[in-house]
């Protein structure tokens, strides 16, 4: 039997951390994991956010961010111990033999320099090959990754190709070395459904063409099946479950993976809408300030109260854009918006106070959407005193009460955001959202940046607090599976257009238009040889066309 090219025994990780107010002290992130990985073959690493991936998967490089470091173990890369190794020879693994691809390529990319001069420059810098062999083994990884116009699109700066064609130059630039190892982080996590299928066929294939070993790391166990060989389930720094992904998938022995497998199997039950609808956008046609394009063409949708519509679609289809338009933050240049039997004005400034508090939003990124200064008893109290003039007692009490609401205790008031969880940040949101007592709250990718299993927790509070509060929520989102989980209706956006309209039993029954069944035909299954068949599915319907 060979070695391995990856082992990996009893890691052990830990960090020194400075809280307020208090002495440094030392935690353990990762607890005594251990793993091989063979030449060719891809390893997933998965667990929900802080189960160590991300860290695990820097350890190959002998790399720890934000002051992480080895505590313990052994990492052996093609027969060395990166823990003995010297500062010099590390610096020819990272880049060279191990290379990294991250979760977002636009932060990635300098925005300021062509493509080509960042995708050619590990491999030229570690003198595998000179610029010129560099260049043409780059347009070779175009070509492999599917990547339009293979000998000019490296001229391009980041700025001027789409996201997932960006994610796709960065995996063209962590193979132009030709290195031994690639890891994998997360890199389609923040794509739309679509064009994560394109990245994932172009990954794989760029995995079988190289030969190449990677550590692929995700949250999201539907896509790692589908390029993994094996799994590894990470759950708090420590290791759940280890196996083939057809056992992993198949046959799951441990709890955790076994609700990993089945959190997508939420459906929730449509409710027949009521004689008046809350909100009524007509005709709705937006463009952005100095532009003579319009980002929205008469889009016409309603939502009754207490249910949920979902808009749906790819990045730049229009979703967040007509949220803008409703809130008042983008005037639209025609058509109307009726909030409860009420004309919205156009524009925010014009709008009555009670227009504002009851249309409420809550964002995708919970991190951004809070003052990390304020504690979550000043955040979610913010609202109540500048509604409803809530002041001492008698606001502490209605804090609790909407803590008590998003099942979270007393014990949070004081807290910062940096103290809480990512799922506890998206709770306090939707308390400071609920403080305002709102008629309609939109949630505008709320659950996208969550592990599924915390998502999940999220939908399901979502949907007690609108039966208990008869609150309306427009839903925006690119999963199906999170729209099959909650929505009434469904309101599918393409190119700034509605495409397709109703209630959510019959907008995902067939027959389809072409982009909602490319849409619904998208989204991963949790089986094994799915990619290979929307591939096969997606090569036979260009043949006859």
């Amino acid at each position: 039997m060979t070695n391995p090219l990856v082992k990996v025994r009893d890691l052990k990780i830990g960090a020194t951390v400075y809280p307020p107010n208090a002495k440094p002290h030392d935690i353990a992130i990762v607890h005594d994991v251990s793993f091989d990985l063979e030449r060719g073959k891809v390893l997933g690493l998965i667990g929900e956010s802080g189960a160590g991936k991300s860290t695990i998967g820097l350890s190959a490089m002998a790399y720890g961010r934000g002051g992480v470091r080895i505590t313990g173990g052994e990492v052996w890369v093609n027969g060395r111990n990166l823990l003995e190794t010297t500062n010099s020879d590390l610096r020819k693994l990272r880049g060279g033999e191990v290379t990294y691809v991250s979760q977002s390529a636009a932060a990635s990319f300098n925005p300021a320099r062509q493509i080509m001069e960042q995708v050619i420059e590990a491999a030229v810098h570690q003198k595998k090959v000179n610029r010129a062999e560099a260049q043409k083994r780059a347009v070779d990884l175009f070509r492999t990754l599917g990547l339009p116009d293979p000998e000019n699109i490296g001229s391009r700066f980041p700025h001027q190709v789409s996201g997932g064609q960006l994610q796709r130059c960065m995996t063209a630039l962590a193979l132009c070395p030709q290195p031994d190892l690639v890891v994998f982080d997360e890199p389609t996590t923040a794509l739309d459904v679509t064009t994560q299928i394109d990245v994932l066929m172009a990954i794989k294939a760029a995995i079988r063409d190289t030969g190449v070993a990677a550590l692929y790391i995700t949250h999201d166990l539907a896509v790692v099946a589908q390029v993994s060989d094996d799994i590894m389930v990470l759950r708090l720094g420590n290791t759940v479950e280890y196996g083939t992904t057809d056992q992993i998938i198949n046959n799951p022995q441990e709890d955790y993976t076994k609700a990993l497998v089945s959190v997508r199997s939420i459906d929730h039950e449509e409710k027949v809408p009521s004689d008046k609808p809350l909100l009524r956008v007509e005709n709705i046609t937006a463009r952005y300030k100095g532009t003579n394009v319009d980002v929205l063409s008469d889009v016409n949708v309603e939502l009754h109260p207490g249910q949920t519509l979902a808009v749906v679609g790819e990045s730049g289809s229009g979703k967040s854009t007509l949220a803008r338009v409703i809130t008042g933050l983008l005037p639209q240049t025609a058509g109307d918006i009726t909030f409860d039997s009420r004309a919205l004005p156009r524009a925010q400034k014009a709008r009555r106070r009670d227009d504002l508090r009851e249309l409420q939003m809550i964002y995708q990124m919970a991190d951004t959407a809070m003052n990390p200064r304020q504690t979550v008893g000043t955040i979610i109290g913010r609202p109540l005193e500048f509604y409803f003039g809530y002041k001492g007692a008698e606001k502490r009490q209605k804090i609790l009460d909407l803590l008590d609401k998003i099942e979270m205790g007393p014990e949070f008031l004081g807290r910062y955001p940096a103290e809480l969880s990512g799922g506890q940040k998206q709770r306090v949101c939707i308390a400071r959202a609920l403080a305002a007592r709102p008629k309609l709250i939109i949630c505008d990718e709320v659950t996208s940046a969550l592990d599924p299993l915390v998502a999940d927790g999220i939908l399901k509070l979502l949907l007690d607090l609108q039966k208990r509060e008869d609150v309306a929520y427009l839903f925006i989102t690119h999963d199906l599976a999170t729209v099959r989980a909650i929505a009434d209706s469904i309101a599918v956006m393409y190119q700034g257009k509605v495409v397709r309209y109703g209630p959510k039993s019959g907008v995902l029954a067939p027959p389809f238009d072409d982009y909602t069944d490319l849409l619904l035909s998208s989204v991963p299954e949790m089986r094994l040889g799915w990619l290979e068949d929307v591939a096969a599915h997606r090569k036979m319907e260009a043949a006859g066309n």
